[in-house]
This record gives structure tokens, C-alpha cells and sequence, in this order.
């Protein structure tokens, strides 16, 4: 992945499927997840230089991932 490339980033769909159209939508979106995306680099990197297998980070960063909570689920 390379820094701030648009085509990086998911085309964000709605529950329906379709496509969501909202530009300043879309921004807040791709934004979150470069964020994300560097922050969860920079914790591998660290990690990795301190001695610790870079398998188990990745499946704890992974076991993050899946353990996020929607709170707005009907």
C-alpha cells in the first residue's frame, strides 16, 4: 500500500449494497482507515523491533478487529 493513494480505499457500500455517494462521507471513511492503517503499522514495527514475533501481532491486531462492537446494531 502506498502513502495516500486513493485506490487504497474500499468503494464504500451501504447495507443495500449500493454505493455511498456522500464526498464529505467517503473523506471521513478513507481518512479512519489511514489512520488505522498507520497506526497498526507503526504498533507491527515497534513490535517487531523489540524482540516479538511478528505473527502474534499480527493475530492480535486481527483478534482487535474482530472484537470491535457496533453499537448501533438492530
Amino acid at each position: 500500500m502506498s502513502d495516500n493513494d486513493e485506490t487504497d480505499f474500499p468503494i464504500w457500500r451501504t447495507p443495500e449494497g449500493e454505493p455511498v455517494s456522500c464526498v464529505e462521507k467517503i473523506k471521513v471513511l478513507n481518512e479512519n482507515l489511514a489512520e488505522l492503517r498507520e497506526l497498526a503499522q507503526e504498533s507491527l514495527e515497534d513490535a517487531v523491533l523489540m524482540g516479538c514475533d511478528e505473527q502474534q501481532v499480527r493475530e492480535v491486531l486481527a483478534g482487535i478487529v474482530a472484537g470491535i462492537v457496533n453499537p448501533y446494531r438492530k
